[in-house]
């Protein structure tokens, strides 16, 4: 699956925050739907415009976000 043609990040649309193909829907706004159960068939009902790919997309998006390591420093 190519991710550089289902997510797209534009800083003139939704703050710069990852979109899918463009849309106003964000990578954020199909993960929460998922975390709080919803079903690929949920997010295709509420968001026709979609397709059930541009939902795994928004999967394998997260997993490479977290596939890299983080440190977390305190400040102040």
């Amino acid at each position: 699956m190519e991710l550089s043609n289902r997510i797209t990040i534009d800083p003139a649309k939704c703050n710069g925050k990852p979109t899918i193909r463009g849309k106003r829907i964000t990578v954020q706004t199909i993960l929460e739907f998922l975390s709080a159960g919803d079903t690929i068939k949920d997010i295709l009902k509420a968001y026709p415009s979609l397709e059930a790919e541009d939902i795994y997309a928004c999967l394998k998006f997260a997993s490479q976000l977290m596939n890299r390591s983080y440190i977390i420093k305190e400040i102040a």
